[in-house]
């Protein structure tokens, strides 16, 4: 067989020199196991053509009487035994030893891999459909192992075998090799002429196995849509179709392929034909010794084997090569740029208001932005003048505020109020963290030249609720994104507590806010450790308290295992409503200062609603929340409502301010349009 490869298709990389140096890479860390791997692979090829040639002699002595008897003969074949078994060993100790290499290799590449994927920006999930990059941790992961520990050494000892070999028929017989030349000509011609055949209809197979598989994996989740609308005799017709270009496709390809065996087998028949006819006629006129006749047709039958291995074994190569190409690619993406500064820090507040650092961690209720001194902000005293305004003063001044101030320019520019207590050290400021949260004059695009906000400039000061409304594409969620970095603003600023967020190293940025977003994904593993994912420190009790306040506590008591209910499928076990409620009682263990609530409700019934209610309002109770839900019932207790309509703020302002202008959110909220 040669020219394809059953499990993928033919495929070739674009940078096949580049791509084994990288890879090669993976192995070489165990240089010793390595170096005995070839050294193993070369005394079994030695042992292989040695052992043939070894027969020369023997057979020559046979025929010239030099043996008296059958214990001569076998005391001169022992040698040949040994030879044999030197080389059974060398492959069995190769064998093992590059198994154990390609899976570490192979473990080092996925866990790369995996590493780096948590390091890549949300947008890079924006364009890459999750099939596609889990295709990356089976189909190219498994082709490379396949190669590296198999159709590499394969394709070396293949290689080395050949050479070998083909030296060996010239050392014995040039002339005979003559005909053996002619022979594997031929045989190359077939090879390249059936493979390419081959590989045209495997590419043609691969593409239709995909789309068999599409159409399975799409019927199968909308069976329940097809049943409805009794479409399942079209369904039967579009899936024979498609499996009957399959077939047709798949009979094509292994025909192909598995004649080009068959005929190469009958060439070498053929050449073997040949050879003992000529050869024959040399022993008997030429002098030629019966037994290097006998060795020469030997290797004649030895010879095309390599051939075919190197023919299979090339295709597999290559096709992994472009596997690990498609892995590297992934690997080599831009990660997630972060030149925050700013981290977060627990820490003790004393009764005057002193900020000092926390020994043990979590667990002192309070948090604090801890600020180098050498930055683009500077830690200023000030006051607000006659209309609000801040203004610098002296540090020695009575009752001042401390606000942040950055220099013109900068896009953060002019003063900003801290809000919390504020303690200087030597190299550091420790401001603590509030919750107040600014937009101004933002700007965002996901795509260039499409662009979502339109100088947006919403705030809130901490333990304020800001509800975001409007219909769906409207900007909403992009609002919210933006406040965690999941995405990086074209213009304008986002503060909290007055730091500019491109400041704040972003997983100390994420730390303090709490999300329930409106997928909610749930993991494989118990109830209680889905709900402690929000803070892996928490203790069982904890988990219970945030459960009881997210409501979920009386229907997690009902499972058949309690909290130990295991929850598999992402939570196919429990309904929509439930695993709502397993979102919000992870968002409330993690105890942020900053809640965001993404269409937090969406999935649960009005009955539902109302007996958490009073649990969302202990969860939201002392933070800054950002709300966004089309049910306008759950938002008229928020401090502030902003309603956008195509990435604009139209309105803002309480329930009832928006209500008394009459504007969107007032014929939203009487029936006179609806949300989408």
């Amino acid at each position: 067989m040669a020219g394809h490869n059953r499990n993928g298709g033919f495929a070739k990389p674009k940078d096949a020199k580049k791509t084994v140096k990288r890879l090669l890479g993976y192995l070489s860390q165990s240089k010793l196991p390595l170096a005995g791997v070839f050294l193993c692979l070369i005394l079994s090829v030695c042992s292989n053509v040695g052992g043939s040639y070894y027969m020369r002699p023997v057979i020559n002595n046979l025929v010239g009487g030099v043996y008296a008897g059958p214990k001569d003969l076998l005391l001169a074949l022992a040698p040949l035994l040994g030879i044999y078994l030197v080389g059974v060993a060398a492959s069995y100790v190769q064998s093992a030893t590059m198994a154990r290499l390609a899976q570490k290799g192979t473990n080092r590449l996925r866990k790369d891999l995996f590493d780096r994927l948590q390091d890549l920006p949300v947008s890079y999930y924006d364009r890459h459909t999750h099939g596609e990059l889990m295709s990356r941790f089976t189909n190219d992961a498994d082709n490379v192992q396949m190669a590296l520990e198999q159709s590499v050494v394969s394709l070396f000892s293949s290689a080395l075998m050949f050479v070998g070999i083909v030296g060996m028929m010239i050392v014995v017989s040039p002339i005979l090799f003559l005909i053996t030349l002619v022979i594997l000509g031929v045989t190359m011609l077939v090879f390249r002429s059936m493979g390419g055949k081959s590989r045209k209809y495997y590419r043609e197979q691969q593409a239709n196995l995909g789309r068999v598989n599409g159409n399975i994996q799409e019927m199968i989740e909308g069976l329940k849509v097809v049943k409805a609308f009794t479409h399942e005799e079209q369904a039967k017709e579009a899936f024979s179709r498609l499996n009957d270009d399959y077939r047709r496709a798949a009979a094509k390809a292994n025909f192909y392929s598995t004649a080009i065996m068959p005929v190469a087998m009958n060439l070498n028949n053929v050449g073997y034909a040949l050879t003992a006819a000529v050869g024959g006629l040399l022993a008997i006129f030429g002098g030629f010794d019966l037994g290097g006749f006998t060795v020469y047709l030997q290797y004649s039958r030895q010879v095309s084997q390599p051939l075919n291995q190197i023919s299979q074994q090339l295709t597999t190569i290559l096709s992994a090569l472009a596997g690990a190409e498609r892995i590297f690619e992934v690997m080599d993406t831009q990660p997630e740029t972060d030149e925050g500064k700013v981290t977060l820090e627990a820490v003790n507040k004393a009764p005057d208001g002193t900020l000092s650092p926390a020994a043990a961690g979590r667990g002192t209720g309070h948090w604090a932005w801890r600020v180098p001194n050498r930055g683009r902000m500077t830690l200023v005293p000030c006051v607000k003048d006659g209309e609000g305004n801040l203004v610098r003063c002296p540090e020695n001044t009575p009752d001042h505020l401390w606000a942040w101030s950055y220099p013109e320019g900068d896009p953060a520019q002019g003063l900003h109020r801290i809000r919390g207590a504020v303690t200087r050290e030597k190299d550091c400021v420790l401001a603590e963290l509030t919750g107040a949260v600014r937009f101004r004059d933002v700007d965002f695009s996901y795509v260039p030249g499409k662009q979502i906000l339109h100088n947006v400039s919403v705030y809130a000061n901490p333990g304020q609720k800001i509800a975001f409304v409007g219909s769906t594409g409207a900007g909403k969620t992009t609002i919210t994104n933006l406040i965690n970095r999941f995405y990086e603003i074209q213009d304008g600023v986002i503060t909290y507590d007055g730091i500019d967020v491109k400041e704040i190293r972003k997983d100390d940025l994420r730390r303090s806010l709490g999300a329930v977003l409106q997928d909610t994904h749930l993991f494989t593993g118990t109830v209680m450790e889905n709900i402690r994912y929000g803070r892996l420190d928490a203790t069982d009790d904890e988990c219970i308290a945030a459960a009881r306040t997210a409501g979920a506590h009386s229907f997690i008591r009902r499972l058949p295992d309690g909290y130990r209910t295991m929850v598999t499928g992402d939570g196919s076990n429990l309904s929509q409503g439930q695993r709502q409620l397993l979102a919000i009682a992870r968002a409330a263990v993690a105890d942020p200062p900053v809640m965001i609530l993404d269409e937090a409700t969406s999935s649960i019934d009005t009955r539902t609603e109302a007996q958490i209610q009073k649990g969302m309002d202990a969860l939201m109770e002392g933070r800054t929340v950002f709300v966004i839900a089309h049910r306008l019932s759950t938002v008229r207790n928020a401090d502030c409502i902003v309603v956008i309509e195509g990435g604009r703020i139209q309105e803002k302002g309480s329930h009832a301010e928006l209500l008394e202008q009459q504007g969107r959110y007032y014929q939203l909220y009487t029936g006179q349009f609806q949300l989408d």
